[in-house]
């Protein structure tokens, strides 16, 4: 019997995102969620991980800065094995101490159509613009933030009269579908990144909607 593909997940809030990928991904066996690190104790995320018998920790910023976060946060989410680590909702900045440990291995979610409105207020800034359109975009996580190669995006219409919170519905139910699509492509072995030009990925979907 094969392996199962191991995914740890990373988070900071509420969690809808892991919700997500708890209801559209995690098959014990299959494709499984390990673990789910928070960077904070009380998060709504840490209940939802609890109730589906998924481990969870608690990994927050210190006296020691954000290295010496890494650090530990390297050996936590190390020692669960995982094939890909899952950024879903981490309001933290990741150093090279953790993501070097981890190369192509983890990815992230943003709110826009990258490299469009880069950042935490992504969807405040395409509104301020006056795109007609933004979207989402999930990503290879790297130092410079919001900077790695797209592997998946999709655009979401930017309607006239839209506010900060109607467009971050739509753009969260897009997510809710994106990013599990991308953990399913990457435990079928249907992303690949080229090991010489580094901002190209190819995606065999084979139909994964």
């Amino acid at each position: 019997m094969p392996e199962p593909f191991r995914v740890v997940v990373l988070v900071s809030g509420n969690g809808t995102n892991l919700q997500s990928l708890i209801d559209r991904v995690h098959r014990p066996g299959h494709a499984e969620i390990v673990l789910v690190v928070c960077s904070k104790t009380g998060a709504k995320a840490l209940e939802r991980a609890e109730q589906t018998g998924i481990a969870a920790r608690v990994v927050a910023m210190g006296d020691g800065g954000r290295e010496e976060r890494d650090r530990r946060l390297a050996e936590v989410v190390g020692a669960a094995s995982p094939d890909l680590v899952v950024l879903a909702g981490w309001m933290s900045i990741l150093t090279a101490v953790f993501l070097d440990r981890l190369p192509d291995r983890v990815i992230n979610l943003h709110p826009s159509l990258l490299p469009s409105f880069p950042g935490m207020h992504a969807i405040e800034e395409a509104l301020e613009w006056g795109v007609q359109v933004t979207g989402v975009t999930v990503h290879y996580a790297e130092v410079e933030v919001d900077g790695g190669p797209p592997i998946l995006q999709e655009p979401v219409a930017v309607l006239y009269g839209d506010t900060v919170e109607s467009l971050r519905e739509r753009i969260r139910e897009v997510e809710h579908r994106l990013l599990p699509r991308a953990v399913r492509l990457f435990a079928s072995g249907s992303v690949t990144r080229d090991p010489e030009r580094r901002r190209r990925v190819r995606v065999d979907d084979g139909g994964d909607g």
